[in-house]
């Protein structure tokens, strides 16, 4: 079964880009990339993946390294674990920035931090490039479909020259400010989250323990004030106690993480975020670092 859905693409120059990291975020993006008209070089350290990824995108190419993948290369988009992955994709004699030509644009879509950013971005400068960090939300499900919300940092004509073609697996794509401030944005996105999912937990258990039909419930308190992405999308799936897809905990352990670290350096006062990790780390020694972030109800039962 194919990860990457059907979508109506916006008609765009095509260009030559390349994609590194075929994850479940990666692949799907990279397939709208090449449905979408641009010629796509991907990169994965399992070369099995690239070559899955071929089977479904014909007429493109894969490469072994880095380097090769963006080499003549417009735009280099990648998608990695964490800050380590990003600079060994990056940097070095394989990487990506060995390969670029002069002028060439590389999007970072890794939730990383902004000090890698920041750090990436006058490499960048250094040897002719442009870079722009652009962490996304929107989860597997809107990767597959090419509807994500991506949140960039960086130069305002680097950004004009990726954002045609990142439409292809966009909803949005905007500039929020200098370099890190796309991953400083993805940490408030997440903070919010956090807060949700719990305030969420709470409520469903409160309410199955009080002998409610929360599906029922759920429908009400949903077309008012309570009403947000996460109880449309796993309130009811909480309530029935399945995790097994979405985002996993394991991620949302490793984002926080970089929130808290953050928060550290600016200064900024994390209560509630910093004992939603502790959950989190809870539901991993429950064994569900790969369930969904909506686990979080199991801490209560």
């Amino acid at each position: 079964m194919s990860q990457i859905a059907s979508k109506t693409y916006e008609p765009t120059p095509a260009r030559r880009v390349a994609f590194l990291g075929l994850g479940v975020m990666g692949y799907p993006m990279a397939g709208h990339l090449a449905r979408a008209g641009h010629h796509v070089t991907v990169y994965n350290r399992s070369a099995a993946k690239a070559a899955a990824w071929l089977a479904e995108c014909p007429g493109n190419a894969s490469a072994p390294t880095p380097r090769e993948a963006a080499a003549n290369a417009d735009i280099v988009f990648a998608c990695v674990g964490n800050d380590a992955d990003l600079r060994s994709v990056v940097l070095g004699p394989d990487g990506a920035f060995a390969g670029m030509k002069p002028g060439a644009t590389f999007v970072d879509h890794t939730t990383a931090s902004a000090e890698v950013a920041r750090e990436l971005y006058a490499q960048a400068q250094k040897l002719g490039l442009n870079f722009v960090d652009a962490p996304v939300s929107g989860g597997q499900g809107g990767a597959q479909n090419g509807v994500l919300t991506v949140m960039c940092g960086g130069d305002q004509a680097a950004f004009d020259d990726a954002r045609p073609a990142a439409m292809a697996f966009s909803r949005a794509f905007t500039l929020l400010g200098e370099s890190g401030a796309g991953q400083l944005a993805k940490m408030v996105n997440q903070i919010c989250i956090a807060g949700l999912v719990q305030g969420l937990s709470e409520a469903v258990a409160f309410g199955q323990a009080a002998g409610l039909d929360m599906h029922q419930v759920l429908d009400v308190i949903g077309k008012g004030a309570a009403q947000s992405w996460q109880m449309d999308n796993r309130g009811k799936t909480m309530a029935d106690d399945k995790f097994d897809f979405g985002f996993a905990v394991d991620w949302m352990r490793k984002d926080l993480g970089l929130v808290l670290d953050e928060a550290k350096r600016n200064g900024a006062r994390l209560p509630v975020t910093a004992l939603v990790d502790q959950f989190y780390a809870d539901v991993q020694k429950m064994g569900g670092g790969r369930w969904d972030t909506s686990s979080l109800i199991r801490r209560l039962r």
